[in-house]
């Protein structure tokens, strides 16, 4: 997930405001290990938006976004979905913003993932016997958003001249700030 193929109808945030958060945060939030998490940024399944690893000792650093869709990844391997057919999914999902992903419900008969945007949409799923098990993105973007607002974020060394960063990522990179200061 590239923070640059967001839309350019979002919030623009100067690269020095950008919070993201390490690989340990990431982990301890998604409930993953670290080496799954490190195997998915070298695959590509999803790469660190903020900051990529630049060598030996570099952190990266995953941005909202990214920590939304390593949960979404999580949950749907934990239903038994292949790898193979969460890439696929993880692929139709790369280009959305966090208000975006907030509105889909995922579907899934454990082998075929399926985007629903409306109740109609998943009620017809499920009437024609595909859908097996639900996520709901937005619970999942209120869980992790809770998650990372107790975490300390930080801004990336070098970063990109700009980024565009979706409303609620733009949100969660003022909360660490605010409970540091009211401490």
């Amino acid at each position: 997930m590239d923070a640059h193929s967001e839309s350019t109808a979002r919030t623009t945030v100067p690269p020095s405001q950008i919070r993201g958060w390490r690989g340990t945060a990431a982990c301890r939030v998604v409930g993953i290990t670290y080496r799954q998490l490190d195997y998915w940024a070298r695959t590509g399944l999803v790469e660190p938006s903020v900051r990529r690893a630049s060598g030996s000792g570099s952190n990266r650093l995953y941005s909202f976004r990214d920590i939304i869709v390593l949960k979404v990844i999580k949950r749907l391997l934990d239903a038994g979905v292949s790898l193979q057919n969460i890439r696929k999914a993880v692929e139709a999902l790369r280009s959305r913003g966090v208000k975006d992903l907030a509105e889909i419900t995922l579907m899934s008969d454990g082998t075929t993932v399926y985007e629903c945007r409306s109740a109609g949409e998943v009620i017809d799923l499920l009437r024609g016997g595909q859908g097996v098990f639900g996520i709901a993105v937005r619970a999942t973007v209120t869980e992790v958003m809770g998650r990372l607002s107790a975490l300390p974020g930080e801004a990336p060394v070098k970063a990109p001249t700009q980024l565009h960063v979706p409303d609620a990522a733009a949100h969660m990179s003022e909360v660490p700030g605010r409970r540091q200061s009211a401490s």
